[in-house]
């Protein structure tokens, strides 16, 4: 069971690193079809800049060693960056395709946090 723990983990981290990775890289090239969705939105284009820089970073901690309360939040985050963009685009009566990506996303930020391995969770300890 956890070997297939571990495999679910890798996998599912690569495939959200690799979506964040290129999102990110996407937003802070500003490319026209990505700043057209963003007006469509309703948001200024430099939230294409925040949310990119923001996006790299998040990859980076996931891979670094330890931090684990960095890593927490880096889940966190991308979990709030995508329930954003799913109701923003629900907001908007945009259809499934629009959807699309920002699911997959975030059902890749909930299976990696999930099966993280021991060591990449943060340990409570009683006082």
């Amino acid at each position: 069971m956890e070997k297939r723990n571990k495999i679910i983990y890798w996998i599912s981290t690569a495939w959200l690193a690799l979506g964040m990775l290129s999102t990110g890289i996407v937003q802070l090239l500003k490319l026209r079809e990505e700043a057209d969705m963003m007006t469509h939105l309703g948001y200024p284009l430099y939230f294409l800049t925040i949310l990119g820089i923001w996006k790299i970073l998040g990859v980076i901690a996931l891979f670094i060693p330890k931090f684990t309360l960095l890593k927490e939040w880096t889940y966190a985050g991308f979990f709030f960056a995508m329930t954003g963009a799913v109701f923003s685009h629900l907001t908007v009566g945009d259809g499934g395709k629009e959807f699309f990506g920002p699911v997959l996303l975030l059902i890749l930020t909930v299976v990696s946090w999930y099966f993280r391995p021991e060591n990449r969770r943060i340990v409570l300890v009683n006082s």
